[in-house]
């Protein structure tokens, strides 16, 4: 970020590109993963197993369902709501709010990079 005024910050992250946003999808790592690859951040990516830390679903376990980098959230297969006409649908969920607890590491590229730390 370039300005110290948060209007600024918060117009440059709204109108952020697609391939800025994914840097914004970092969460922090459990103890266990934090220790064995000497990071304490790494981005989300679907098929992680996170745990919901904050709000009505803290505690929550589940696998990423989706990332939705226009708002900048996670769909969560623990944290669903109910609509008026009883259709179930995800609940969104900042990363911020979630701890990474298993990484999917189908990806090599992933791999490396977290061996880089």
């Amino acid at each position: 970020m370039k300005s110290k005024q948060p209007r600024k910050q918060r117009k440059a992250r709204y109108q952020a590109p697609l391939h800025k946003r994914q840097k914004f999808m970092r969460a922090h790592l459990s103890k266990s993963l934090r220790e064995k690859y000497g990071r304490r951040t790494f981005g989300v990516r679907t098929g992680d197993t996170v745990k919901i830390m904050r709000g009505e679903y803290a505690g929550t376990e589940g696998k990423v369902e989706r990332l939705h980098l226009k708002d900048c959230t996670l769909a969560i297969d623990g944290a669903t709501l109910f609509k008026a006409n009883g259709e179930e649908v995800p609940r969104p969920v900042y990363p911020s709010n979630v701890m990474i607890t298993k990484l999917n590491l189908e990806d090599e590229m992933r791999e490396q990079t977290l061996e880089q730390g």
